[in-house]
């Protein structure tokens, strides 16, 4: 029976209202189970988030997934667990620590936790003893036994049991046989915890309707359904975490969705490294394809030389980049917003790159389809900024609108074009005053069409030139096309009521931001202005949000404060009026971190 040894009995009921932290290890099956007790929250209409911590191994180690429920629809991280369920003997005595004052333990009952945390309600749950009896079959057991804690949770939080067969069903979507294992577990599990566990504690779900219009989805897999309805025809990419499912998703997605009478009508390359991933981007790019490929900070740093090229050359291709925690390999399986100057200014010599930043996956779905417009109307590397919170992790997203307008390809001259022309035209000459050139795509039928490609200096007609006047002239014509972008690029969401204070930031934070910021106001009376920003190089909103303020605070996942590095590098004059509210464990940010930063930094001034 579960006895309750909280100090005090808690009497009040919690209504939609938990953290659920899931201790397991990597490689037994815990995924599904997670994924059955977050959907099946989905489903009864409960704003939910599910946060997958897990180590950079392949299998063994110890994982934790952590759930967050709310009904007022706040799914940021918290720090401390409502619910714990302990299932790894070797990390049970951490595990137990991470639950705050009044928790709720969910445990092996061999795992000896009885004596441990005496302020928390414990239930002891036999799953060994479970698991032989109602999974006869040996092999399976090891696999089945974490669906046993889906159950008890069920039983013991009022889990709609047609939700969680729905959400099992889903999960392992055309493997009856898998279904057909995992279910009597189930059962079985709701069934003991109904006749065993006497509940003690305040938590319950109950049916709401917050969830209408919405779906769950990773963020990696929102961009690969973005980058398909933008016309991506050509994938060159090589495996790094946390950017690899990015590309398995797009290649699932346009085999089933991109095949013309039976026949690709796209290129999926694995290339043997990021050099020669990022080399066969530039080719198809320059060939006219839409050239895609994801990779994380390492990868960017071996890219680095092609990158140059494709700035100089005036190449389109996208590259998103599903940051991780550095330098170095550093934590692979970690989140971070490390990688800021390093896309911002990559490779050598005086480079500026075009970088959308999306903090949603229904963001991230409509900018990978944008990065595509972009780099073909610019004629240059176009960047997605993304990372393991965003890419990996699952979320609640509108759904996604189907795109309604053409592609947009830039200025490409066709043979008629150059026909009307007299052939006379130039591969890098500023014609309209925007730095954007005119550019032919091989094949072109005219003998005109065709052009040296240079990482050399050139020319206005691509001719090779080592004049200074002809370098100086090109590098400003490349300036004059970076200007051009900033009116191009996504502009930032801006919430202004006229505060002295503001908050600048951007990614993945906003979920934290927006909590925060209502903590802020109705436990601190601290009112603050709001500027998320969505690309660089920074628009012109960015400079009157940062005119208007007395002072900003930059909130980043970095030590540095890099993008308070960039501002003040782009937008000097606003330098001391810039202050910066860094967060580098490796976790995505809590509203709490935000408030506590905010609130000390204030008391200084």
């Amino acid at each position: 029976m579960a006895t309750a040894q909280a100090s005090e009995a808690e009497t009040g009921t919690i209504v939609n209202d938990f953290v659920l932290h899931v201790a397991t290890a990597n490689g037994s099956g815990s995924q599904t189970s997670n994924m059955v007790l977050l959907r099946a929250l989905f489903g009864m209409g409960i704003p939910v988030s599910g946060k997958n911590l897990f180590p950079s191994n392949i299998q063994g180690l110890p994982t934790w997934f952590t759930i967050r429920a709310n009904g007022d629809g706040w799914i940021a991280r918290k720090q401390d667990a409502d619910v714990v369920v302990c299932m790894n003997s070797e990390t049970s005595d951490e595990d137990v620590a991470t639950a705050r004052e009044g928790a709720v333990l969910i445990y092996e009952d061999t795992l000896g936790l009885a004596d441990k945390r005496p302020d928390c309600i414990h239930y002891a749950v036999p799953f060994k003893k479970m698991i032989a009896e109602c999974c006869p079959d040996l092999r399976l057991r090891k696999l089945v036994i974490n669906m046993l804690y889906v159950g008890v949770c069920a039983q013991l939080f009022g889990f709609d049991m047609e939700e969680i067969k729905k959400a099992l069903g889903k999960q392992l979507a055309g493997k009856q046989k898998a279904i057909d294992i995992n279910l009597p577990a189930l059962e079985y599990a709701y069934k003991w915890a109904e006749e065993n566990l006497k509940k003690s504690d305040p938590y319950r779900v109950e049916r709401m309707a917050a969830n209408d219009g919405k779906i769950i989805i990773e963020g990696n897999a929102a961009a690969a359904l973005g980058l398909m309805f933008g016309g991506v025809t050509v994938v060159t990419w090589y495996p790094i975490t946390p950017s690899s499912s990015l590309c398995e998703y797009l290649e699932e997605y346009l085999n089933r969705f991109r095949m013309k009478d039976g026949k690709k009508t796209f290129a999926v390359v694995q290339a043997e490294d990021e050099i020669a991933a990022v080399g066969m981007l530039a080719g198809a790019g320059w060939a006219g394809a839409r050239a895609f490929t994801s990779t994380s900070g390492p990868g960017i740093s071996l890219m680095n030389e092609f990158i140059g090229l494709a700035y100089f050359a005036e190449i389109p291709f996208v590259i998103c980049n599903v940051a991780r925690t550095g330098p170095s390999t550093g934590l692979p399986t970690r989140t971070m917003q490390g990688d800021i100057i390093s896309l911002f200014y990559a490779s050598h010599g005086d480079t500026k790159h075009v970088v959308v930043i999306p903090s949603t996956p229904k963001e991230i779905f409509e900018m990978a389809g944008e990065a595509l417009n972009l780099a073909e109307e610019l004629q240059t590397p176009v960047f997605i900024l993304s990372d393991l919170d965003l890419g990996m992790n699952y979320w609640m997203s509108d759904r996604f609108e189907y795109p309604t307008e053409p592609f947009r390809r830039g200025k490409v001259l066709s043979s008629d074009d150059l026909e009307k022309l007299g052939g006379k035209w130039g591969r890098y000459a500023d014609v309209d005053g925007d730095g954007i050139p005119y550019r032919t795509i091989p094949g072109t039928d005219h003998p005109r069409a065709a052009y040296f490609t240079r990482g050399t200096g050139h020319t206005p007609q691509a001719t090779y030139s080592e004049k200074p006047t002809d370098w100086k002239n090109n590098m400003d014509r490349l300036s004059r096309k970076f200007e051009t972008a900033k009116t191009m690029v996504p502009k930032p969401e801006i919430k202004d009521d006229g505060h002295a204070v503001g908050l600048l930031y951007f990614g993945t934070t906003h979920e934290a931001i927006r909590e925060a910021c209502v903590k802020l106001d109705t436990k601190h009376n601290l009112k603050l202005d709001l500027c998320r920003l969505r690309a660089f190089p920074f628009t012109q909103e960015v400079e009157d949000f940062l005119h208007k303020h007395e002072r900003v605070y930059v909130v980043e996942l970095n030590r540095d404060g890099q993008m308070r590095m960039a501002l003040n590098a782009e937008l000097p004059r606003f330098s001391t009026k810039l202050h910066s509210i860094t967060h580098y464990d490796g976790m995505p940010l809590t509203a709490d971190e935000v408030v506590e930063a905010l609130v000390k930094r204030e008391r200084e001034i």
